[in-house]
């Protein structure tokens, strides 16, 4: 590698997140220098359509003329402030207006984060506050499930149900994972989709009782499990286990960071799924990825506890320096209107179908594809070595891994994720470039099967 090339300087002087470093040293760093609609081009003139989103966030693709706007403009107006000691920008006050407004709450109030990691964990801390002015100091213990993926502070990544978190000894004790709602995996021999869901409500009901009810603080799930492999629940999930929390007083906080703002096919995952959580957490699609922003949306008995909770010691002592940036809440205004407003959610709508019906066929051209799961404009493809048996393939072949590095040698990103293949395009997607997507993952799926047999 040519130590002046863009590559070489990456990596030598930066650290990768989430990579597998092998590649990295075969193939070397993307680098990457603008975007046109979902294209994405890096320093050597490459081109690519990115169908995950950037990170699942870039839903207006990567030159949204408003969007851009918007940020110069409010650089302009007013560049940067923060949401302490009782001050705030207008747009901070606007977004908080607007997010409650297209909530599922009647009323509530908005917290800011500049991620949704740090959404989470403030969520935490606000259980944790809330209970301990009630009377109730032991509620610390956090409820998820395995594979679900709520961050990557200290905290959310305690909630993270996944088996990476063991190299910084996580999780912190009092963080308990339960039984993913996965049929297709998690189901036993025989056992139907009901029986699934009974078996899961059972096990929420024995850790509560195990546990001690007045020892857990909350219960956090996202609608559709995305980094742990877009794993949508089984149908009545939310259902049955929404009752059991609410009877113990539980709250159901909605990780909606990735399915918040359309990505399911409604504003919400919960709407999707139909429940109504006691909170959302959101971030991503929020700003349209134009702005690291996160936020914590109460629905109205948790703000009233919290409020209550505030009001003998006067203040809530928590907070970033950037949180509600009038830039970011700017942008977060101008992104909720171009989804809503501009098409972008219709065409989800319209084009779930349309991504479903491809995949499928795909799926039965690929004997080694074992399910095809999603919902919306947010799925996945597992490759299995028999799909019989569900049986996966060496973890020594990096199957996914090769399968996302084809894709990208044919001009597609797509996202690896555990023996999974990951699809969330942006929302602007023209037919013709979904069509481009499907074929050039068909070729990467034929191409490696054909190597690993």
């Amino acid at each position: 590698m040519d130590d002046r090339s863009w590559s070489a300087r990456a990596h030598q002087y930066s650290m990768y997140g989430f990579t597998d470093l092998p590649s990295v040293e075969r193939r070397g760093t993307v680098v990457l220098t603008h975007g046109e609609g979902p294209y994405v081009f890096d320093t050597e003139g490459r081109k690519w359509l990115d169908s995950n989103s950037g990170l699942w966030n870039m839903v207006a693709g990567f030159d949204h003329p408003g969007l851009i706007e918007a940020a110069k403009a409010q650089y302009d107006r007013f560049p940067g402030y923060h949401a302490f000691f009782g001050r705030m920008s207008d747009q901070t006050v606007m977004l908080s207006e607007k997010l409650v407004e297209v909530s599922p709450f009647e009323r509530g109030k908005v917290f800011y984060t500049n991620s949704g990691s740090e959404a989470n964990d403030t969520m935490v801390k606000m259980l944790w506050f809330m209970h301990r002015a009630e009377g109730k100091p032991e509620r610390r213990k956090i409820l998820t499930r395995w594979n679900a993926y709520h961050g990557v502070t200290a905290v959310s990544a305690s909630m993270t149900g996944k088996p990476y978190n063991e190299v910084f000894g996580l999780p912190m004790d009092g963080f308990i994972h339960l039984t993913c709602p996965h049929y297709w995996r998690e189901g036993n021999p025989g056992e139907s989709e009901a029986e699934f869901v009974q078996r899961l409500a059972r096990e929420l009901e024995t850790v509560i009782a195990d546990e001690g009810a007045d020892t857990i603080a909350g219960f956090f799930a996202e609608p559709v499990q995305g980094a742990g492999g877009v794993i949508p629940p089984v149908n009545g999930y939310f259902q049955a286990i929404a009752p059991i929390l609410k009877r113990h007083d539980i709250p159901l906080i909605a990780d909606e960071v990735i399915t918040g703002f359309g990505r399911t096919g409604n504003t919400w995952g919960c709407q999707t799924y139909d429940f109504v959580p006691d909170a959302i957490i959101s971030s991503k699609n929020l700003t349209a990825g134009f702005f690291p922003m996160g936020a914590v949306i109460l629905g109205p008995a948790l703000g009233d506890r919290l409020d209550a909770a505030i009001a003998p010691i006067e203040e809530f002592p928590h907070g970033f320096t950037a949180s509600g940036h009038p830039v970011g809440c700017a942008i977060a205004l101008k992104a909720i209107d171009v989804v809503m407003n501009e098409g972008l959610a219709e065409n989800v709508v319209r084009g779930a179908p349309r991504l479903e019906a491809g995949l499928r066929q795909i799926m039965q051209r690929h004997e080694n594809i074992g399910e095809l799961r999603g919902v919306g404009y947010m799925w996945a493809l597992e490759a299995v070595r028999n799909v019989e048996t569900k049986e996966p393939f060496p973890g020594s072949l990096s199957i996914s891994e090769r399968i996302a590095n084809t894709c990208t040698d044919m001009g597609l990103i797509c996202r690896p994720l555990g023996q999974s293949i990951v699809l969330c395009p942006p929302f602007i997607l023209t037919d013709a470039q979904m069509d481009e997507m499907l074929d050039k993952l068909d070729g990467a799926l034929t191409k490696v099967f054909a190597e690993v047999r």
